[in-house]
């Protein structure tokens, strides 16, 4: 969470040390988020105020493993890792400088947390009886030191595993059957894919295996001191689990590795709780022996979560890549996209969806046409309507995933390919194709606007009251900026609170009803819907045209 966000939050608390805020009563929630770079922590109390935040730098804290951004890239350049004894080293280093900061570990009520979604790690056999006999005078890197069938973890980085994503879908009779089952098609980095990768290549690693956990689960692992189950959510980016029975496809397993069920675990509600925290974590850092640990889930769910999207919420994020996340009641899984099940809401769904030309084709189109000044742009914006008087552009700089087209590809009015726009057109153009591309994709994913609908804008673009103008016309919803720094690890803190909640019925929203809310940007034009809803039907259309040509 930004400084910015968390001063506003802490209404309270007292400046202790740079990154550590002490407050006074009630009970506290710690989230902790795995990612790619580093380990992070947050404590925050009952009220939501954010007490504590650290962090673990994989790169320069822990050198003596030798990652670059947290990772190993092996000689063929598609192969990507993390050393799992590097992450068991960060919990401890990120243990001690909670410790280090004087924090009450005592008053932790209950912990949740994400990891870097579709990474796995691979425990060797008799590794639960060394996680339930921890002895709190070594540290976690010492006493797990032989405890991994696999050393080097695949992470979602990967891109090595194209023939067993092809026997997947081959298996289960199509990509798109595959999608429907587990929410997406094959994908190189999802777990099934990198399993059956090493039951095929390290067999006796393979066979060796006791259990198999996510990234997220393994963190968990540790903390509660046994095997954590996976959890419905971030099981859903593994090409295993069947989304709609929350339980893993048999046929799915088949195709990926043998006596795989076993080794996974059953799944779980995000929401479970799992257990008390290890005694070890009891007597070496003085936590609370009735601290309850919640299920873990990914870094995507949780941030869905840290952003607390509610029924009809649609998330944006305005980056290098354009990220939109979707809380979907009735999926549609496409071969673009991802559908998991809800963090939040076990009733429910999300969806990712990333869209490669962001910012990048913004700027481009800026600098070339508004003289590099966002002013300009701003002023070209204005002087269009809404609509762009019937012309419609694609702005595919590198090669699209959402949709696989690349090139730039201008129609007008009649639907006719034009080589060029004037400088005003152009500006709306870019703007208005990213915006509709993005409610296309949201819909055939299932996705539906309602008349309470947010869209929470969030990343560098968010700040262009222009461009949100824009994005409000197309969803005909209002358009909310959000604070998103640390989103995952903030709403990891938020998943421990309502895993305590949960269980008496107590939904997500109103665990967290007292965050801080997003700010209004725009409201939609009274004519947007009118406008937007047939210029929408021919979007999709001309895309077809776009598609077969590129």
């Amino acid at each position: 969470m930004a400084a910015a966000a968390a001063a506003t939050a802490m209404k309270t608390s007292t400046t202790a040390a740079a990154g550590c805020m002490v407050a006074t009563g009630g009970d506290w929630y710690l989230g902790v988020d795995l990612s790619t770079q580093q380990m992070k922590a947050m404590v925050i109390d009952d009220d939501l105020n954010v007490i504590h935040e650290t962090n673990v730098k994989f790169d320069d804290d822990l050198p003596e493993f030798g990652t670059q951004n947290g990772v190993h890239v092996q000689s063929d350049k598609i192969t990507v890792t993390t050393p799992v004894l590097l992450w068991v080293k960060a919990m401890d280093l990120l243990l001690e400088r909670l410790k280090a900061a004087n924090l009450d570990l005592s008053k932790l009520k209950s912990l949740s947390g994400s990891g870097q979604q579709h990474g796995s790690v691979y425990w060797k056999e008799g590794a639960s009886q060394t996680l339930k006999n921890m002895p709190a005078d070594h540290s976690l890197h010492q006493i797990l030191q032989s405890s991994f069938s696999v050393t080097e973890s695949p992470i979602w980085m990967d891109s090595s595993t194209t023939e067993e994503c092809r026997q997947l879908e081959k298996c289960v009779g199509g990509a798109q059957k595959l999608a429907d089952i587990t929410g997406s098609r094959a994908y190189e980095r999802f777990t099934g894919n990198q399993i059956a990768k090493i039951t095929k290549k390290n067999p006796d690693e393979y066979k060796k295996t006791e259990r198999i956990s996510l990234v997220s689960s393994f963190t968990a692992s540790l903390f509660l001191g046994n095997y954590a189950a996976i959890d419905y959510s971030d099981g859903s980016g593994m090409n295993l689990m069947d989304i709609r029975a929350h339980e893993w496809s048999q046929q799915c397993l088949d195709a990926c590795g043998p006596d795989l069920k076993g080794k996974l675990g059953v799944p779980l509600p995000s929401h479970s709780i799992l257990g008390s925290i290890s005694p070890y974590f009891v007597k070496r850092f003085g936590f609370n022996p009735e601290c309850k640990v919640i299920a873990f889930t990914g870094d995507n769910p949780a941030s869905l979560a840290g952003m607390r999207l509610q029924q009809g919420d649609i998330a944006v994020s305005l980056g290098t890549s354009d990220t939109v996340f979707l809380w979907i009641q009735d999926p549609k899984p496409t071969l673009q996209g991802h559908v998991f099940c809800n963090p939040v809401d076990s009733d429910a769904y999300m969806a990712l969806i990333c869209f490669k030309n962001g910012s990048l084709t913004r700027e481009r189109i800026r600098d070339e046409r508004a003289s590099s000044s966002w002013d300009e742009f701003a002023k070209a914006l204005k002087a269009t309507s809404p609509g762009n008087n019937g012309n419609i552009g694609f702005y595919f700089d590198v090669m699209e995933i959402t949709p696989a087209a690349i090139g730039v590809h201008r129609f007008n009015d009649r639907n006719l390919k034009v080589s060029n726009f004037s400088e005003e057109t152009e500006i709306r153009a870019v703007i208005e194709s990213q915006m509709l591309a993005k409610r296309s994709y949201a819909e055939k994913l299932g996705y539906k606007v309602l008349k309470e609908t947010r869209v929470l804008a969030t990343g560098g673009a968010s700040s262009n009251s222009h461009i949100l103008q824009v994005l409000a016309d197309v969803f005909n919803a209002p358009v909310y900026t959000i604070d998103t720094t640390n989103s995952a690890c903030l709403g990891s803190a938020y998943r421990a609170k309502h895993g305590l909640e949960a269980a008496s019925g107590q939904s997500f929203a109103n665990s967290v009803k007292m965050a801080v809310s997003p700010k209004l940007a725009v409201k939609p034009n009274c004519e947007a819907e009118k406008i937007y809803c047939p210029i929408l039907a021919r979007y999709q259309e001309l895309e077809k045209l776009v598609l077969c040509s590129s």
